[in-house]
């Protein structure tokens, strides 16, 4: 099924930039802070931000069980910085009581490019692109492992920066800065195929409220 209504969680970070650009790519979109906002999309940014803050307004919102289930029952997502700490499968340096939903086969290092001093702007070639994709990195995460199920469409210096695994896709970096649409275009061109692919969902799934 082709996602219809794409939802950003906009519970913190830079989810209004994203939701800009899918608003110029023509799609209906909704920004995500309620449960049953979430029930009505068909698709989902989570962006970027500070992750463990993330993590705790998923808590404080009742999003985390809802969330972890539709994620696993196959909702395409694209996770972006934050986004894609909170879908990997291990935090390497994050705190115990951080969420790593297990979406994508990741273990991933926080701001593992350094302080926000460090950020940094570089072109990168990306997999399925013509030409170059200028990356924004703000205290972005390192990717230091990569499973053998997850597709690197683009390294930074040996380090996957753009990954894809069934119906999840996450960017090290931050595509709503960088005034190029086309990540999300290959977000959407995935969304739209994802539902037919399995996500691994490697942590335990919330039971369903009754």
């Amino acid at each position: 099924m082709v996602a219809s209504v794409f939802g950003v969680l906009a519970l913190q970070g830079s989810f209004a930039a994203h939701a800009r650009i899918l608003d110029g790519l023509g799609l209906s979109t909704l920004e995500v802070r309620t449960v049953e906002q979430l029930g009505s999309v068909d698709a989902l940014v989570i962006p970027g931000g500070e992750s463990t803050t993330m993590s705790m307004l998923l808590d404080r919102s009742g999003l985390i069980g809802p969330l972890t289930r539709r994620l696993c029952d196959g909702l395409p997502v694209l996770g972006t910085c934050a986004g894609l700490i909170l879908l990997s499968t291990k935090i390497l340096d994050g705190r115990s009581d951080q969420h790593a939903l297990g979406l994508i086969d990741l273990d991933v290092r926080r701001n593992g490019y350094g302080t926000q001093v460090d950020s940094f702007e570089t072109d990168i070639e990306i997999d399925g692109l013509d030409e170059p994709f200028h990356a924004v990195f703000i205290r972005a995460p390192v990717v230091e492992t990569a499973g053998s199920g997850v597709e690197v469409l683009a390294k930074v210096d040996g380090n996957p920066v753009l990954c894809r695994q069934g119906p999840v896709m996450v960017a090290a970096f931050h595509p709503e800065l960088s005034g190029d649409d086309r990540i999300h275009r290959l977000f959407v061109r995935n969304a739209a195929v994802g539902s037919s692919q399995p996500a691994i969902c490697t942590r335990a799934v919330p039971p369903r409220e009754i």
